[in-house]
């Protein structure tokens, strides 16, 4: 049986200390960062501490194209059971993530608790990729294909099939198309029908605020409930250095709160996942208390 989601339900908070390059550091260690950089307990009202998940092999798996394709597996099935069950206790999950392989289990769990879901996808790059394209073998290059049934079999098995349909995804902010394209990736328009996208640019031209009202309305006016993925490499690198792809043609911070908070306040927001920050990377931790902070007040204001 499907739960039911109300917009007042309130936040539950999960660690996910992932890194998708394998190994010990990164961005796993951002969890624990994050948890210590603002006031979680004045929107979350259950810590559900973190995942016993890690990403420690370091080898491209052939068959897959993945590298820890084990560990992401296993990873995925994990997110999948614990945000099902969260949503299903009355939650909405916060996710401090960790890459932003976590998607593809969270979009999983929430499909199975609550049926048809969308997802509001924030980040520096299209993250369609499969195990063959990638230039890296990471499985925060695919996210986004995953969510869309597109990649190896062993991982969209634990996914449970496709979670969203293309016309259910509002993918915001990459600055990634052309150099994407050149690799082979899959690109919005492949798919049918097209992923509704508003790359970097689209959103100086339009405003983060029209944006963000624009994208909320539409899972709105659908009664979607709807996930929404922040890969913080969305942030210009001037303004968000904390982060392992470096680009430079990012949101300002302005904007990216903007247009955080304009869809973050939405009545169908089902659940937040924080990705690619890397703390290690983050000198005096001003960059992760910034986000906390943001996330704090945005939810808090709701």
């Amino acid at each position: 049986m499907l739960s039911p989601l109300s917009p007042h339900a309130p936040f539950a908070l999960i660690g996910v200390p992932i890194d998708s390059v394998g190994g010990v550091g990164g961005t796993e260690l951002s969890p624990a960062s994050l948890r210590s950089q603002a006031a979680w307990s004045r929107v979350v009202a259950d810590d559900r501490g973190d995942l016993a998940v890690r990403i420690r092999d370091r080898v491209r798996d052939p068959g897959t194209g993945i590298i820890g394709s084990a560990d992401v597996i296993r990873t995925t099935e994990i997110l999948r059971h614990e945000v099902a069950r969260c949503l299903h206790d009355g939650y909405r999950p916060i996710l401090l993530g960790g890459c932003c392989t976590q998607v593809v289990g969270a979009v999983a769990g929430a499909r199975d608790a609550l049926g048809r879901v969308g997802i509001a996808y924030l980040d520096g790059h299209l993250d369609l990729y499969d195990g063959k394209t990638s230039p890296t073998g990471e499985a925060a290059d695919m996210p986004l294909a995953a969510i869309l049934g597109r990649g190896a079999a062993p991982w969209i098995a634990a996914a449970g099939g496709a979670s969203v349909s293309s016309a259910d995804v509002a993918l915001l902010g990459p600055r990634d198309v052309e150099d994407a394209a050149s690799r082979g990736s899959l690109l919005p328009e492949d798919f049918q029908p097209a992923i509704p996208l508003w790359t970097n640019l689209d959103i100086a031209d339009e405003g983060p605020a029209k944006v963000a009202g624009e994208v909320a309305h539409g899972f709105e006016a659908a009664g979607r409930p709807f996930w929404l993925a922040v890969d913080v490499d969305i942030i210009d690198q001037a303004a968000f250095p904390a982060t392992d792809y470096l680009m430079p043609g990012g949101l300002s911070w302005e904007s990216f709160a903007i247009l955080f908070k304009g869809l973050a306040r939405s009545p169908q927001l089902l659940g937040v996942s924080f990705a690619c920050y890397n703390p290690e990377k983050d000198s005096g931790l001003r960059d992760g208390k910034r986000l906390a902070e943001l996330v704090v007040d945005a939810l808090g204001d709701r």
